[in-house]
């Protein structure tokens, strides 16, 4: 009987223990999910209330485009969310963002930390921080000048001669289709010529193995709605990315492999027979004594771009030149796919749409394209400058619909801007698409009216309340060669067809918004030949 009554007292004691043990242990798993959540309050930014662990990430389960403006709308200029345990401050007042972005720039150089990315991307330049940023940005500035930018005509052109071709074939047909799966291919060929010196014609051979494995990046891209896991919880997601995966492997094999290749064969031509590519000319960077110091861009304004031919920018004074590295090469290549392929598409996509319900703008275009070819043949990087009205439904359809809606930097360090104080570690966050659309800067936001951009009213305007490319130094580097691209489409689209709404078009526009800013199924039109046009271009 003593025995059972100790067994007893023992089971009792152990029991209190581990429950005692268990009840601590969910204690500390509880203060572990919402420690963090303090750091915004504690600091003055408003933000809704975040739930353990996960914070306010189901704000966003479909998109951050609605979400950040709701949250602006509801808690303020300044405000913040808990993406996971990370606390992000948004910040929509441009006077700070001029600091934060410009002047403070210091305090904030460098990108969202993603830590689960691995090579080619991890060694592109939206992925880089502080010196290595600094280096191969001041490396790759240069290709992006406006004498580069004349090399890479002829290559885009036969891009664009392929879109029209294709969209000749719809206007034949007279049926509705979707221009968006159009600017796709027109893009992705545009990438493979420039970017990976490779010619695909990715509207009828989609079987080409790079656009395939293109294709393939882009189904496995972290920037899609599964990111938001990722990011809010990188440790995990830096166990997941290292599980082997065979297709993943496969399609880093090929871009990689492509690359060296192509450099291995420019290295043993003459000079005189090597392509003009974008490849090229980061090949040329390697042997040049020409780059550009940070100090030496252009930040007054925010889609300042820099033109290095001008030799006082060029800094000469370096102890000694800081080269390019092949997998810094074959990762700028994939800046192209990454930040190029989408954002492209999706403002060619946009502008045809706005264009298509705005047929008096869509008159008023076609009547300074018809204007322009009776001065030029074809369009090229010095007279597309003339094209002012297609300049303004361009910089239009980028403030509506901005494919970079959204973009983040690192807080450094503790710091305090225009008296708003932010912690160390948080990310801050540009709501660019909330700016266009703010009604304090912009009338009738949601109406398309390309005269906003007139030179006179571009200078009433606060400049820092449209940014679709960012501002800066870590502005975006490839701003003009995206100008260009959708120019030479535009122009001559405009110059054979018109396009014309169906009922198949969809207004409002349905949109997507976890990574870029795009229409979610497609822009849906028909297409016309225009009367009495029977130019070549």
């Amino acid at each position: 009987m003593m025995a059972v009554w100790d067994f007893l007292n023992i089971f009792h004691n152990t029991s209190g223990l581990s429950v005692t043990l268990g009840l601590l242990l969910l204690g500390l798993i509880y203060w572990y999910s919402v420690y963090p959540f303090s750091v915004l309050s504690r600091h003055g930014i408003k933000h809704p209330k975040p739930l353990p662990f996960f914070g306010n990430l189901f704000m966003f389960h479909q998109g951050f485009f609605d979400p950040l403006s709701d949250l602006i709308k509801t808690h303020g200029k300044v405000c913040g969310y808990y993406l996971g345990r990370k606390p992000v401050v948004v910040v929509a007042d441009p006077d700070m963002l001029r600091q934060v972005m410009v002047r403070d720039f210091s305090s904030f150089p460098n990108r969202m930390n993603l830590r689960f990315i691995s090579k080619p991307m991890s060694d592109c330049l939206l992925m880089l921080k502080n010196e290595r940023w600094k280096r191969v940005r001041s490396i790759l500035t240069p290709a992006f000048s406006a004498s580069k930018m004349k090399e890479m005509v002829p290559l885009i052109n036969t891009a664009t001669d392929a879109l029209m071709k294709n969209l000749d074939a719809y206007a034949e047909s007279g049926e509705a289709f979707n221009i968006h799966k159009c600017f796709g291919c027109f893009t992705m060929d545009v990438i493979a010529s420039v970017a990976f010196a490779t010619q695909v014609d990715s509207q009828n051979n989609t079987d080409d193995p790079f656009v395939r494995h293109a294709q393939l990046f882009f189904s496995f891209s972290l920037f899609r709605p599964i990111a938001l896991l990722f990011a809010a919880f990188p440790s995990i997601a830096t166990l997941l990315v290292r599980i082997p995966n065979k297709r993943r492997d496969d399609m880093n094999h090929f871009f990689i492999g492509t690359i060296q290749k192509i450099i291995q064969q420019r290295e043993e031509q003459p000079p005189e027979q090597r392509r003009r590519d974008f490849l090229q000319l980061m090949l040329d960077a390697r042997s040049s004594d020409a780059s550009v110091s940070l100090e030496h861009f252009d930040t007054a304004e925010p889609a300042g771009e820099l033109d290095t031919t001008n030799e006082q920018i060029l800094n000469q004074d370096r102890p000694q030149r800081k080269m390019i590295t092949e997998d810094e090469i074959v990762g700028q290549a994939f800046v192209f796919l990454v930040a190029g392929y989408e954002t492209s598409s999706n403002t060619l996509a946009f502008a045809c749409y706005l264009l298509a319900i705005n047929p008096e703008c869509q008159r008023k275009l076609q009547e300074e394209v018809d204007h322009f070819f009776t001065r030029h043949e074809l369009p090229d990087y010095t007279n597309v400058q003339e094209l002012k009205y297609l300049d303004m439904v361009i910089s239009e359809t980028l403030r509506l619909y901005p494919p970079g809606f959204r973009f983040a930097r690192n807080v450094e360090r503790d710091c305090v801007v225009n008296g708003q104080s932010f912690p160390k570690g948080a990310s801050l966050e540009i709501p660019a698409g909330f700016l266009h659309r703010d009604p304090e800067h912009w009338p009738d936001p949601d109406k398309f009216i390309p005269e906003r951009f007139t030179p006179e009213a571009k200078a009433s305007r606060h400049p820092f309340v449209y940014i679709p490319f960012g501002a800066g130094p870590r502005n975006c580097v490839g701003m003009r060669l995206a100008q260009l691209e959708m120019k030479m489409a535009l122009v001559r689209l405009f110059r054979r067809f018109s396009l014309v709404a169906c009922p198949e078009t969809k207004v409002p526009l349905e949109l997507k918004s976890s990574s870029t800013l795009g229409p979610k199924n497609g822009v849906f039109v028909k297409i016309e030949r225009r009367q009495g046009i029977h130019s070549t271009a």
